[in-house]
């Protein structure tokens, strides 16, 4: 290694540590349930994106394995070559489906729909309106478009509106995107869509909703733009297959002609791999259970509430979400990555928060209640948060 690697690495760790904010990865001993095995304990699981306990779900895995025996373990070729199975074109009619929109495209992961959707669109010549708290994703994916990034404080309407009229009547700009997360992933708070739909409306701003967050869990499990009824307001929807699907991947729905668009301009789609049959197989029959019943998302929303009560009752601070998104605002991040360490201890995994992923001085341990999670287990989850809480001060 090089002397000037070595150098910059040794100190931007240590720094990194000495401000706790380094953090540990710990690989799970199998798979990823309500409870999970990490380094030979079985601990209540609260730290997991699975909203609806489908990633283990017995159905899934056996229509994955037979996907696999048919079709194999991979793709073999990019989409625009001869990646495309039926079993991508199938996936693609279920999840615009889903979303009420013509088509839909999906890519290899959440991150990439970011990265593909708005650079394919934006350019240097446009500007973006973007959520202060919005996801690293789409904050990387306008900086590739090149165009001009103008924030907005979180779900500040009169902000977004001052700004949307500055950028417009400035003439500076070809088009005006706004983009918003539909649920806030670290605060559980939900973007006011019908506003930022009234503002895009008397500016003629191009709409993007990043729902990440909200599919599976909002509107009934059809996400943010649904819980509204906004389905023909919203330009893209943009949702990941690896949190309420329990899968990997993402995609983009909207327009048909948007769609057709993106395939043969957003660069992830045509310079990676497809997504694998096995997964994509799985996913298709997972957003199938979401659309047929309600369940799983009841089940979720009052797991949610159950465990928002009852750490609010003990007096931690949860802030104001307004999804099963439970945050413990603890604010120091020592005392932060402390907490979800003694947490650990006593049998609760739930992960600690901290800059750069939340703001410095609001760190939190983030609790993701499931639909696989029972009451006593929540109860369990409980009773561990208030003896360390009162040991380390959090709470009286």
């Amino acid at each position: 290694m090089s002397n000037v690697l070595n150098n910059f690495l040794s100190e931007n760790l240590n720094e990194l540590k000495n401000q706790g904010l380094y953090n540990e990865i710990d690989p799970v001993e199998g798979p990823n349930g309500a409870k999970i095995n990490v380094k030979g304990s079985e601990l209540i699981n609260l730290s997991s994106n699975n909203y609806l306990g489908l990633a283990t779900n017995p159905e899934l895995k056996q229509i994955a394995k037979d996907a696999v025996d048919k079709y194999g373990v991979g793709a073999g070729a990019v989409r625009t070559i001869n990646g495309t199975l039926d079993l991508h074109v199938k996936l693609e009619e279920k999840l615009a489906e889903f979303k009420g929109t013509e088509a839909a495209i999906s890519y290899q992961s959440g991150f990439n729909c970011n990265m593909a959707a708005i650079s394919a669109v934006m350019d240097k010549n446009d500007a973006i309106l973007s959520d202060q708290l919005n996801h690293a994703s789409i904050i990387d994916g306008c900086r590739l478009s090149k165009a001009k990034i103008i924030p907005f404080n979180h779900s500040d309407m009169d902000d977004l509106r001052a700004k949307a009229k500055t950028a417009t009547e400035s003439g500076q700009y070809n088009k005006v995107m706004v983009i918003t997360d539909g649920v806030f992933s670290m605060d559980g708070d939900i973007a006011k869509l019908p506003e930022i739909v009234a503002i895009a409306k008397e500016f003629d701003l191009i709409t993007y909703v990043d729902d990440a967050h909200g599919s599976g869990v909002t509107g009934k499990g059809k996400g943010t733009v649904k819980h509204f009824g906004l389905e023909k307001e919203i330009d893209f929807q943009i949702g990941t297959l690896s949190k309420a699907i329990g899968v990997v991947g993402g995609y983009v729905a909207g327009k048909k002609d948007l769609i057709d668009w993106l395939k043969v301009r957003s660069r992830p789609f045509l310079f990676s791999t497809a997504l694998p049959p096995g997964d994509v197989a799985a996913i298709t029959a997972a957003v199938q259970m979401i659309i047929d019943s309600t369940e799983l998302h009841d089940k979720l929303w009052e797991n949610g509430d159950y465990l928002k009560a009852g750490l609010s009752k003990l007096g931690f601070d949860i802030g104001a979400s307004e999804t099963p998104i439970t945050p413990c605002i603890i604010g120091d991040e020592k005392l932060t990555q402390q907490f979800s360490k003694r947490l650990f201890e006593e049998g609760v995994y739930a992960k600690s928060i901290v800059f750069p992923t939340v703001p410095k001085g609001t760190g939190r341990v983030r609790n993701m209640p499931t639909a696989a999670h029972t009451k006593e287990m929540l109860d369990d989850a409980i009773a561990v948060y208030e003896k360390v809480g009162k040991e380390l001060g959090v709470i009286k």
